[in-house]
């Protein structure tokens, strides 16, 4: 049985790419829509705001962060960011990817605002470029504290049905798979109202 919504509302951002602005999926079945309605399941007062743009690379999303933030009426309690699977796919350089990643999470943290990062995994046959570009998110973790899911896409990468034909963006079915997965780690990491 569903519980009540409770407390405070909790208001989370989430910051992506394609992954999370919904590729190929009707709206109401985005990760981040049904991200909403799992914690609110959960009895937890969650808005989550899809700020997920298709195509984003790590350069692009810091790009528009300032005025992202800016944008929002109210200071989010946690920032959820999934960016560097479309710098894999254009094969950047992992030092580009980190340096990005890293300048945005300095922006967050001179603003105060908790975050949960969604690492990416490059395909295994990248060689060096994959030891490089794997230790990215683990090792930004750890230096700003950001609480961490090791890979997005861990729960349903190896299994094709659940992508869709272009074999990157999930399925409504996949995107379920992706919140059931890394719902909890989400209401662990909010932080506790005031």
């Amino acid at each position: 049985m569903e519980q009540p919504v409770m407390g405070p509302e909790r208001r989370i951002l989430a910051y992506g790419d394609s992954l999370f602005a919904g590729y190929g999926v009707d709206k109401a079945d985005s990760y981040p829509s049904k991200l909403e309605a799992a914690l609110r399941a959960r009895g937890i007062n969650a808005r989550v705001t899809n700020a997920g743009v298709s195509g984003d690379t790590t350069a692009a999303g810091l790009q528009r962060l300032g005025f992202t933030l800016d944008a929002q009426a109210e200071k989010p309690d946690l920032f959820i960011l999934e960016l560097g699977g479309n710098d894999l796919l254009r094969a950047l350089k992992p030092a580009e990817t980190r340096s990005n990643l890293k300048a945005i999470l300095d922006e967050l943290k001179r603003r105060d605002i908790k975050v949960l990062i969604m690492g990416m995994r490059a395909p295994p046959n990248f060689g060096e470029f994959q030891a490089e570009f794997d230790a990215i998110y683990g090792d930004l973790a750890k230096q700003y504290d950001a609480a961490l899911y090791p890979f997005f896409l861990e729960e349903i990468y190896q299994q094709p049905e659940l992508f869709q034909r272009d074999r990157v963006h999930p399925t409504p079915s996949g995107i379920e798979q992706l919140v059931g997965a890394t719902a909890d780690v989400v209401s662990e990491a909010l932080p506790t109202p005031e």
